[in-house]
């Protein structure tokens, strides 16, 4: 198996080759589902994996192949090329969300909107906003309107997500810093 196989989700999750070996030998156990959009940069290929159970393979077949179809061979062989040949872009992409995680994080801790779970998967961190409001949804349309910044409210992702906005740091940290200048000015003029 190559090393990109062995590694995929370690590199997701920062968790250690071993783990993800575990997960390997434990298949009769666990079962885990995964895509390649995020870590290798393949966003709207729909290309994914599962690792489960022997027993469970037939019946996934079968929702597979009335669901989906399959994937475009040429999106499978990218996929393939991922696995074998990207390991040095992905650390160079691991490396600069980090850093565009870590400035995102500070940045909304000193605006007052701390996040309460720092991400570890994704591009996306859950900024706290309910000192301004208890309405997400209208108030990031609000943002958008007034700060000209796009965030997502936390309502579309379930009720304990009221009160909070997730915020994107999928793009350059210049964009990540203008974007964030003008949240703050938009919320520097707002009632907390």
């Amino acid at each position: 198996m190559p090393d990109g196989e062995k590694n995929i989700a370690s590199r997701a999750r920062g968790m250690p080759p071993f783990i993800v070996m575990d997960i390997l030998e434990k298949a009769k156990e666990m079962e885990a589902i995964n895509g390649f959009s995020k870590l290798y940069a393949m966003t709207g290929w729909r290309l994914g994996y599962v690792i489960a159970p022997p027993e469970f393979i037939r019946p996934l077949q079968k929702l597979q192949q009335n669901l989906f179809i399959c994937a475009g061979s040429f999106v499978q062989a990218a996929g393939i090329a991922a696995l074998r040949e990207c390991d040095e872009h992905v650390a160079q992409m691991v490396a600069t969300y980090d850093e565009r995680r870590h400035y995102l994080l500070a940045r909304l801790k000193t605006m007052g909107l701390a996040t309460r779970v720092e991400p570890t998967g994704a591009f996306y961190a859950l900024a706290n906003v309910k000192k301004y409001t208890g309405d997400s949804y209208s108030f990031a349309f609000e943002i958008l309107e007034k700060a000209r910044v796009a965030v997502t409210p936390g309502i579309d992702f379930g009720r304990n997500c009221e009160g909070y906005l997730r915020i994107s740091y999928a793009n350059s940290l210049e964009n990540i810093k203008e974007g964030l200048d003008r949240l703050a000015e938009f919320l520097a003029g707002k009632k907390a």
